[in-house]
């Protein structure tokens, strides 16, 4: 089975939710790699239940080019979905399905090229690196980033398939995000001198984040970027029971997007600082990614695909982690982003044979 409709009926088929055990679908991926004669790593999480995937074809101790996705997805609870969203189905030209589009379909289309790749003299290899939990802030390709030495030597680029319409992408904003929990003292409201108030306790980190959202408007830009400063949001607040009761917890997330050269982090320090007596605790965070527009990896994806590399998008991945970690790091996959997150998500056949018809075109790019 190498056709990628096929491989990619196969992955939607996995209920590969983000925050969950993923076993199953790399199991799959494994299997099907040792078919074709390449022996994947298994690069575990401390989780205990998910693994990121690392396999080589060609000569892994020379430079080559890492091919990157991630296996899980949102969850599929939307009601206007008009079957099941865990089986592919087509209408016309659409391959509809959780994760066809971001980004199971990109995945499908490296995995549907592997006989081809294997075939082919490379004088460089081609990774597929396969990670987990991408979905909750990339939680699961810094293990294997962090194995990527012991596997091969170090990558020449990686190209991050999410969808961008298979152009090239050259930037991406970081994040952050952290939870804030007040714990108190319930009571009847017509008491508060024998109660603590948990959201009260909260307002202070929230005033702080307000404030800080106001005032990244003002600080550095990147015009780039729409809006073109960093920015941070308070995005749910949720606590007490009714009016009448003194809430005994109170919880709140919030989040930071940071343009290049910004740290996320340092952005919500201010409410870090505001958060006294809290509870913090932080749920992702990933860098920016910045690649020049004359780097090798951006002249190479220019040639492959060719279209003139995108300055920047505005939703994040796994490319700044990569750069990060002194990989060069380049956006570009098949389908457009709009898509991704909602109903009936899908990707079209043409996209899906395009991204097969670009990493043909890298291995055969290796063969001169």
């Amino acid at each position: 089975m190498s056709s990628p409709t096929d491989l990619l009926a196969r992955l939607v088929g996995f209920p590969s939710v983000v925050g969950g055990p993923n076993g199953d679908i790399i199991g799959f991926v494994a299997d099907y790699l040792r078919g074709h004669g390449i022996e994947p790593a298994l690069v575990p999480g401390p989780e205990g239940d998910r693994w990121n995937l690392f396999a080589s074809i060609g000569d892994a101790s020379r430079p080559g080019y890492v091919l990157s996705g991630h296996l899980d997805v949102v969850p599929a609870g939307e009601p206007d979905w008009r079957a099941d969203p865990f089986v592919l189905r087509r209408d016309g030209d659409r391959l509809i399905g959780r994760g066809a589009c971001d980004m199971k379909g990109f995945v499908a289309a490296a995995l549907a090229m592997v006989p081809e790749l294997v075939a082919m003299p490379l004088s460089a290899p081609v990774h597929i690196a396969l990670s987990y939990d991408e979905e909750a802030g990339c939680r699961g390709v810094p293990h294997l980033l962090a194995a990527l030495p012991g596997l091969c030597a170090p990558p020449l680029g990686a190209i991050i398939g999410e969808p961008s319409g298979l152009v090239p992408v050259l930037a991406h904003k970081g994040k952050a995000a952290l939870r804030l929990v007040a714990t108190g003292v319930a009571g009847h409201s017509s008491r508060p001198d024998l109660g603590a108030n948990a959201i009260h306790a909260l307002l202070p980190a929230l005033s702080a984040a307000a404030a800080q959202a106001v005032a990244l408007q003002s600080g550095p830009q990147d015009p780039r970027f729409a809006p073109p400063w960093s920015s941070l949001q308070i995005g749910t607040v949720a606590g007490g029971q009714a009016v009448n009761i003194i809430p005994d917890r109170a919880e709140a997330q919030i989040e930071a997007r940071a343009i290049h050269g910004v740290d996320p982090r340092a952005i919500l320090e201010p409410v870090v600082a505001a958060a006294a007596g809290l509870a913090v605790d932080w749920l992702s965070s990933y860098p920016a990614l910045a690649l020049d527009g004359d780097h090798p990896l951006a002249r190479l994806l220019a040639e492959l695909t060719g279209a003139t590399p995108l300055g920047a998008v505005s939703y994040g991945t796994e490319a700044g982690l990569y750069q990060q970690a002194g990989i060069p790091a380049i956006i570009c996959g098949p389908g457009d982003i709009a898509r991704a997150h909602r109903p009936e998500e899908y990707l079209t056949m043409a996209e899906l044979q395009d991204a097969c018809a670009l990493i043909r075109r890298l291995g055969r790019r290796l063969c001169l």
